[in-house]
C-alpha cells in the first residue's frame, strides 16, 4: 500500500526532484561549472526570451486553433479545432535551444544543424522556421506575416498541413521523427568530412533509454576533428515521457555526470530556471569553445589525446510556460503535458479558460508588428545570411556531389575462374575511396575483413581515434560493433551530401530494419517536397549469408532483411543478388552512381565460378536477367521446363543440376534464366524496373514449368509473381528456416534448394509435356532423391561434402 502511495504522490508533484544516489560527491567535480550571473547584455536576454515566448505561443497554437490565431478578438470555443493532436510537453525547450543556436550562429558565423530526437515537437520547430522565415524560402504559402502565421497554425496536424512530428518536409531536417533512438548517430554521420559544420543534437530524456541512442554516446570516439565537425549533444532532462518518469529525470546530477564522463564526455548540467538563458548562453558559448580548443589541436597537428568533448544536460520542467495545474494535479512539470495538456478545451469550460489564460500568457500582441511578422528584438536573433539559418543549410536539402565511380572492368575477373565475390567488390571500394577522398565511407559493424573486403585497407585505415593505431590517419572505415551507430552515421552522411556503403552479415542487417524503414519514409517524402534535391542511395553489401554459414549455426542464417527491402516503397527500394563477382562489380559500380534508392546487394564471400565476361555481366545487370544459354538446351529454344537461379549458390545448384540432367536425361530441354535484378519479377507497373507481361513470357516462356531457386524466403517470391498469368506452373524453393552446423551442400540439401531437388522439380514439370521424360519420371525422381539422402549420410559420418561437388559445370 506504501508504495503505491509514494506513486501517487509523486505524480502529484510538478516536477519531481530525483532521490540522491550513493556516489561519493567529488563525482560533481568532474561537471563543469560556469560563472553565469548577469552572463548576458540586458538587449540579447531580452531578445532571447521574446523568441521563446512568440515561439512557444505559436507552437501551443497550432495543437489547440482553427481560426483566431493571433487572437485578434475574445477567443470562443468554435476557434479550437475538432481534433487536438501534437505534442507539447518537449515544445519549450525544443524553442529555447533553438533561440540559443541562433544567437551563437550570429555571434560567432556558424554553419550550424539542428537535429531533434524528439520528433514529435514538430510545433516548435515548425514555429522557429515562421519566424527565421525558412518556411516561405521553401513554401510560399507561408510567408512570414498574419497569412503565413494564420495558414500555419490552422494546417498543422490537419488534412493537407504538416504532420505531427518532424519529417522531409520540414526545412532544415535531417532526420525523421517518429522512432526514437536515432537522432545522436544521425548527427554524428552529418558532420564526418565537414570539418566547419556544426550539429545541435537535442536528446530526448525518454528516447535517451533506447539502446541504440546509448551505444551513440560513443560516436564522437570516431570523430577526427581535423577533418570532421562537432557535435553539441543536449540531453533534455524534462523528466517524463507519455505516463512514466523517464531514467535521466530520476538520476541526480552525480549520476549523469559520471555516466556521461564515463562515455568520454565534459558535462554541463544546465538548470536554474530563475536564470537559464544565462546559464544556457553561457553553457553554449563554453562548448563552442572547448570545440575550438580540440580542431585547433587537431588542425596544427597536436591533437589532444582522447578528447573530452562537450555536452549539455538541460533540466527544465516538461511543459514550462504551460498551464500548471488541472483539477489539482499538475500539467507543466509532469506527464500530463507531454501531448495535449488541455485535451477537451473545445467542450469542456473550465479547460477553456485555461487555454484562453494560457494563450494569452504570451501577449502575442507585444511579439508581432501589425502585419503579424515577428518585432524587430526578436528578429535580431535570426541570422542576416539566409544560409545560416538552420532551416536553410545548403547541406539539409542540396548538398549532394556525385562520386567519380572509376571503370571496374580492369579488374574484372577471368570467365571460367572461381573468385570470390567481396574480395573483388573490395579491390573496387579500394579503389573508390581513393578517388572520392572526402565524400564516401564504409560503415561497417567490425566485419570487414570477416566479410572479405579488406582489400579497402590497401590505401586507407580505420577512423576510431581512441586507437593509436588509426587515430588522425584519415581512415575511410568507421567500424563498430553497433549496426544502429553504422545506420544513423551512414543516414547522416548521406543527407547531407555524401555516399555511405554499409556491408554486414546477413543475418544482423535486420538488426536495423526499422531504422532503414523510418529513412525509407523520410525518403518518400522528400522525393515528393519539390525544394530538396537528390541524395546519394543508402548502399547495403549483404554477405556472409545463410548458404555459406552453416559453420556458425541456425543463428547466423536469415535472409530475412530481403523481405523488409521488398515492402518499402518501389520508387525507392531496388535489390540486386548478382550471381557472380563480375556482376557483383557491374553491381556496385552502378549503385554507387545511383541516387535516391535504397540499394540492397546480395553475395557471397566464398570463391565462387565467374560464369560471364565482363562485357557479358554488364549487359547481364542492365538487363536484370537473362536466359544462360551455356547452360541451356539448344541456347534456351522451346524449352520442357524453365530453371531459375536467383542469388549465387542457389544459382550454383541450379547449374549444377542442368548439368545432371544434362547427363541423366538427354530428352529433356532446359531453360536456364538468371534474375539479379529482384525487383524485375513484379507485375508491370507494380515497380519502375518491372518486366512487361510480354519481357516476362521471353524469359519464362507463356505456358512451361518454372521452377525459382531462390535466395531468400518463398513467400518473398511468391508475394512479387502474384498478378503474372499462369502461376500455376511456378514452384519456389528457398530458405526454409532448416539450419545448424553442418556442410555447405548440406545447408541446400536441408532447404531443398540444392542440384537434386532442383532436378526433382525439373522432372516433375517437364514429364506434364515431355512424354519422354514422363515415361521415366519415377525412376529419376527415386534416384535424385536417393542422392540426397546418401549426401546427407555421408556428411553425417565424415564431417564434410565429398569431393568434386563443388566444381565449375561444365557443358
Amino acid at each position: 500500500m506504501s508504495k503505491c502511495t509514494t506513486v501517487m504522490h509523486l505524480n502529484e508533484i510538478a516536477n519531481p526532484p530525483p532521490d540522491p544516489s550513493l556516489l561519493p560527491d567529488f563525482v560533481l567535480d568532474l561537471g563543469v561549472s560556469i560563472n553565469y550571473k548577469d552572463y548576458l547584455p540586458a538587449d540579447e536576454r531580452s531578445a532571447l526570451v521574446k523568441f521563446q515566448g512568440l515561439a512557444n505561443y505559436v507552437a501551443s497554437a497550432m495543437i489547440f486553433l482553427k481560426s483566431d490565431a493571433i487572437l485578434e478578438r475574445e477567443l470562443t470555443q468554435d476557434d479550437i479545432k475538432f481534433r487536438l493532436l501534437g505534442h507539447f510537453g518537449t515544445c519549450p525547450g525544443l524553442t529555447l535551444v533553438y533561440a540559443h543556436c541562433n544567437r551563437l550562429i550570429v555571434k560567432n558565423d556558424l554553419d550550424m544543424i539542428y537535429v531533434v530526437g524528439p520528433g514529435h515537437g514538430a510545433p516548435a520547430i515548425l514555429a522557429d522556421l515562421w519566424i527565421e522565415d525558412s518556411l516561405d524560402a521553401f513554401l510560399p504559402d507561408y510567408p512570414r506575416n498574419k497569412k503565413g502565421l494564420e495558414k500555419l497554425i490552422r494546417g498543422f496536424s490537419w488534412p493537407g498541413g504538416f504532420p505531427s512530428h518532424i519529417n522531409a518536409e520540414v526545412p532544415g531536417s535531417i532526420h525523421e521523427g517518429g522512432e526514437l533512438g536515432y537522432s545522436l548517430a544521425v548527427a554524428y554521420g552529418a558532420v564526418m568530412d565537414k570539418p566547419d559544420l556544426i550539429v545541435t543534437c537535442v536528446v530526448g530524456d525518454g528516447e535517451s533509454e533506447s539502446g541504440p541512442l546509448a551505444a551513440a554516446w560513443n560516436s564522437h570516439k570516431f570523430i577526427d576533428p581535423a577533418e570532421s565537425g562537432a557535435v553539441i549533444p543536449i540531453l533534455h532532462a524534462n523528466g517524463f515521457k507519455i505516463s512514466e518518469r523517464t531514467i535521466p529525470g530520476t538520476d541526480d546530477d552525480k549520476e549523469l555526470i559520471a555516466l556521461y564522463s564515463g562515455y568520454g564526455y565534459q558535462v554541463r548540467i544546465v538548470e536554474d530556471l530563475k536564470n537559464l538563458n544565462d546559464d544556457l548562453a553561457a553553457s553554449m558559448d563554453w562548448a563552442l569553445g572547448e570545440i575550438k580548443k580540440i580542431q585547433s589541436a587537431a588542425r596544427s597537428r597536436k591533437p589532444i589525446i582522447k578528447p573530452r568533448w562537450p555536452m549539455i544536460v538541460l533540466r527544465t520542467p516538461k511543459g514550462f510556460s504551460g498551464p500548471k495545474f488541472l483539477n489539482g494535479e499538475p500539467i507543466e512539470g509532469s506527464f500530463h503535458s507531454h501531448q495535449v495538456p488541455l485535451p477537451d478545451a473545445k467542450t469542456n469550460p473550465t479547460q477553456f479558460k485555461l487555454l484562453k489564460e494560457w494563450l494569452g500568457s504570451y501577449s502575442v500582441d507585444k511579439l508581432l508588428t501589425p502585419e503579424g511578422a515577428p518585432i524587430p528584438e526578436i528578429l535580431s536573433l535570426v541570422p542576416k545570411e539566409r544560409t545560416k539559418r538552420m532551416g536553410q543549410v545548403k547541406e539539409t536539402f542540396n548538398g549532394y556531389e556525385p562520386l567519380v565511380v572509376p571503370d571496374w572492368k580492369p579488374i574484372a575477373k577471368e570467365k571460367r575462374s572461381q573468385c570470390s565475390a567481396m574480395k573483388a567488390v573490395g579491390e573496387f571500394l579500394d579503389d573508390v575511396l581513393v578517388k572520392n577522398p572526402k565524400s564516401v565511407r564504409i560503415f561497417s559493424p567490425d566485419e570487414l575483413v570477416s566479410n572479405k573486403l579488406d582489400a579497402v585497407f590497401n590505401h586507407t585505415t580505420r577512423d576510431f581515434q581512441w586507437d593509436p593505431d588509426t587515430r588522425a590517419k584519415d581512415g575511410r572505415v568507421t567500424e563498430i560493433l553497433s549496426e544502429h551507430c553504422c545506420q544513423g552515421w551512414m543516414q547522416g552522411y548521406t543527407l547531407t551530401g555524401r555516399v555511405g556503403v554499409f556491408p554486414s552479415y546477413e543475418s544482423f542487417l535486420g538488426i536495423i530494419a526499422t531504422m532503414m524503414v523510418q529513412y525509407a519514409k523520410f525518403m518518400k517524402m522528400a522525393m515528393e517536397t519539390k525544394w530538396r534535391r537528390d541524395i546519394g542511395s543508402l548502399n547495403y553489401i549483404e554477405t556472409s549469408t545463410w548458404t555459406r554459414q552453416e559453420h556458425n549455426g541456425f543463428s547466423h542464417q536469415n535472409p530475412a532483411f530481403i523481405g523488409t527491402v521488398i515492402k518499402i516503397k518501389s520508387e525507392v527500394a531496388r535489390i540486386y543478388l548478382p550471381p557472380d563477382a563480375n556482376c557483383f562489380l557491374a553491381t556496385v559500380a552502378h549503385c554507387l552512381r545511383s541516387k535516391n534508392y535504397i540499394n540492397l546487394m546480395v553475395g557471397s564471400k566464398a570463391p565462387m565460378p565467374v560464369y560471364l565476361s565482363a562485357e557479358d555481366a554488364e549487359a547481364h545487370v542492365v538487363a536484370g536477367a537473362s536466359v544462360w544459354k551455356f547452360a541451356s538446351t539448344d541456347d534456351g529454344l522451346n524449352p520442357d521446363v524453365v530453371l531459375v537461379g536467383i542469388g549465387v549458390e542457389v544459382t550454383f545448384e541450379v547449374i549444377a543440376a542442368a548439368s545432371l540432367l544434362k547427363k541423366k536425361v538427354p530428352n529433356l530441354r532446359i531453360r536456364v534464366v538468371n534474375v539479379t535484378d529482384l525487383m524485375i519479377l513484379q507485375p508491370g507497373g507494380a515497380h519502375p524496373h518491372s518486366l512487361s507481361d510480354e519481357g516476362f513470357a521471353s524469359l519464362f516462356t507463356e505456358d512451361m514449368p518454372v521452377h525459382f531457386n531462390y535466395h531468400g524466403y518463398p513467400t518473398e517470391l511468391k508475394g512479387l509473381l502474384f498478378g503474372r498469368p499462369n502461376l500455376e506452373r511456378v514452384t519456389i524453393a528457398g530458405y526454409d528456416e532448416e539450419g545448424t552446423t553442418t556442410t555447405p551442400l548440406s545447408m541446400m540439401v536441408l532447404n531443398k534448394t540444392d542440384r537434386w531437388s532442383v532436378a526433382v522439380h525439373a522432372i516433375h514439370g517437364a514429364a506434364r509435356c515431355n512424354p519422354l521424360v514422363q515415361v521415366q519420371s519415377h525412376l529419376l525422381i527415386s534416384e535424385f532423391e536417393h542422392a540426397r539422402h546418401k549426401h546427407q549420410v555421408y556428411v553425417v559420418e565424415n564431417g564434410r561434402d565429398p569431393d568434386g561437388l563443388f566444381e565449375t559445370p561444365l557443358f
